[in-house]
């Protein structure tokens, strides 16, 4: 596996270039030197056993993390990426009364998508989606009453 010289600047990749260099002070304060331009920075948060930092350069505010080998492995594999959940039901949280359906059947739900509205205790709470899935049949109405627990939407 070869080595990465890359880092992640505030969540992107940049690959770092000659002619940068940096100056410290003490453990805390350092001066930044690129392209002929200064720039005064200080480490707000070091937690470099995790390669990453948290500094601020001119009173802007960085998130740092130098990608090692882990890392590569870690996305090589693809588990890197954010598991969703494969939604089965959806389920009253609390009784109410439904107010507005947002989806039809055959519709493919993503998540964090409004679902529908239920009125409870003279508030208007509207379900979203926690994971994905494809409305199979919605079994209540607008207007209708429901209990907590009720299944309200199934998916398929």
């Amino acid at each position: 596996m070869q080595k990465s010289g890359n880092w992640l600047f505030d969540g992107k990749e940049i690959q770092t270039k000659e002619g940068t260099f940096v100056k410290w002070y003490d453990h805390q304060f350092f001066l930044l030197m690129h392209n002929g331009k200064k720039y005064h920075g200080e480490i707000i948060k070091n937690d470099s056993e995790n390669n990453h930092l948290t500094i601020k350069i001119n009173q802007r505010i960085f998130e740092v993390k130098r990608k090692g080998e882990l890392d590569e492995l870690i996305t090589s594999l693809g588990l890197d990426k954010q598991k969703v959940k494969k939604l089965k039901e959806l389920q009253a949280p609390m009784p109410g009364r439904v107010l507005k359906i947002f989806v039809k059947k055959g519709d493919e739900i993503q998540l964090g998508e409004n679902v529908l509205s239920l009125e409870a205790m003279k508030m208007e709470n509207v379900l979203k989606a926690e994971g994905v899935g494809v409305v199979g049949a919605i079994l209540i109405s607008e207007g209708d009453v429901v209990d907590k627990g009720t299944v309200l939407i199934e998916f398929i």
